[in-house]
């Protein structure tokens, strides 16, 4: 089955750039880095050598004598019987984060053989984690990417025609209610199964959650045992943290609290061990900002936050919530769909602006969940899985005045100051609002 990914247009860009240097492509464990990679080789390129560090030792000898490119070129010829020719064949070095000196080569390749076409995969964890001296700053484009998004779901489930209607519509603009029915349809299924690629194939082509649930199961083991081993002296720390997330989520008050994770712990106690949660791209950490102007990193409150989850399928799985919680909006999961919904739009946000939002609180009488600033604006943002009424919504317009404010909810339209996007229409926020704050293309992703 082929998976469409959006960030097969910022690979086509890096290929065709006259300034290319060596590709790193981060992101969570198992989130089809590899695959991207090498249906990119396939699409764009004559010959694809693919080659991995992991469980391969043998492979990493070839650059412990130097780093000179051609020695190196040459020995990857003689491994795969097969000359790589400069522009018409794609280097894929997968988890690459198991050999320092090959990410050092990268800076090598960059200044004495930017003729080649190398590209890297490598977690985010990993990749940090790497010695100082390894990383070859300034010598290399980076891309960064996640799970699947439901513009992606959709596409997977060979949606073309209805993702590409709503691209090159107005997300506040009603469908017809067959096309909502559908849309929605497919929501719940996201929402059950989220978009670990292994999951969304599975679920397509069985459509068996029972199998969706074992592939869950089994990310959610292999992340516990990075944690034992990239970070086995903060491992009680962190099973603690990584298990109290879902409870957090469900909480009306979603500001994430030490004392919740363990009783009497301290910030102190236990901020090492969420910080490297957070560099390893399991979770996202939204800060509180307060007045929301921008810059909102300027008014960012580092002590009061929320932390949500890369993925919404690995989110129900952890809160063994059952598959059929899709189906209750009043019954004794809404308040686990509403974190659900929530988490979702977080990602659909950072998926499309490549940023992190913010979330305001004024004291205890109003929140707004989401601030994202998007073509120099704070743009107010506010979920909901059923109703789109919201008294904080109405409480921070009357207040700041916002140039754009968004409910997203099951409705369309506008009411209050605010415009309504339905929920299966998130991907559209961002471009909503550029079109709306002075237009303008999206932010490059390559860096």
């Amino acid at each position: 089955m082929l998976m469409e990914r959006a960030i097969h247009a910022d690979l086509l860009e890096w290929k065709n750039s006259s300034n290319r240097k060596p590709l790193l492509l981060e992101g969570v464990r198992q989130c089809g880095k590899t695959y991207v990679l090498k249906e990119f080789g396939e699409r764009n390129y004559e010959d694809t050598a693919y080659f991995t560090f992991e469980n391969n030792p043998d492979f990493c000898d070839i650059f412990r004598t130097d780093l000179d490119p051609k020695r190196i070129i040459n020995r990857l010829n003689l491994l795969r019987k097969r000359n790589i020719e400069p522009g018409k064949t794609l280097i894929i070095l997968d988890e690459i984060q198991f050999c320092n000196r090959a990410l050092t080569s990268l800076k090598f390749f960059c200044e004495d053989a930017p003729e080649y076409h190398i590209t890297c995969a490598g977690s985010l964890l990993g990749v940090m984690l790497s010695k100082p001296y390894s990383f070859p700053v300034g010598k290399v484009n980076r891309l960064s990417m996640g799970p699947m998004n439901f513009k992606e779901f959709l596409l997977a489930n060979s949606e073309n025609t209805l993702v590409e209607h709503i691209d090159n519509s107005d997300p506040t603009e009603a469908l017809p209610k067959p096309v909502v029915n559908k849309l929605n349809t497919y929501l719940d299924y996201y929402f059950m199964v989220g978009g670990m690629p292994a999951a969304v194939a599975s679920w397509i082509a069985k459509a068996d959650i029972r199998e969706v649930e074992k592939i869950l199961d089994d990310i959610i083991k292999d992340y516990r045992a990075d944690f034992s081993k990239h970070a086995p002296e903060s491992l009680p720390k962190l099973t603690l943290i990584w298990n109290s997330l879902p409870d957090q989520l469900a909480k009306d008050n979603k500001k994430f609290i030490f004392s919740h994770v363990k009783t009497g712990a301290r910030a102190k106690d236990l901020e090492d061990a969420l910080e490297w949660l957070i560099n390893a791209g399991l979770v996202y950490k939204v800060r509180k900002a307060d007045p929301p102007k921008v810059p909102l990193s300027t008014f960012a409150d580092n002590t009061n936050f929320k932390i949500y989850l890369a993925d919404i399928g690995i989110l129900r799985r952890m809160a063994k919530v059952p598959s059929a919680f899709l189906f209750d909006t009043n019954g004794g999961y809404s308040l686990f769909r509403g974190a659900v919904a929530e988490n979702y739009v977080l990602n659909e946000l950072i998926s499309s602006t490549w940023d992190v939002p913010y979330y305001w609180r004024s004291g205890g009488t109003a929140e707004v969940d989401f601030i994202a600033q998007i073509e120099g604006v704070a743009v107010p943002i506010e979920v909901k899985a059923g109703s789109s009424k919201s008294k904080s919504l109405a409480e921070f317009i009357k207040r700041y005045r916002p140039k754009v404010a968004v409910t997203i909810s099951a409705e369309s339209g506008g009411n209050g100051g605010a415009v309504h996007i339905p929920l299966y229409a998130a991907w559209k926020i961002a471009d909503y609002v550029r079109e709306r704050a002075g237009g303008g293309e999206p932010p490059l992703s390559l860096k």
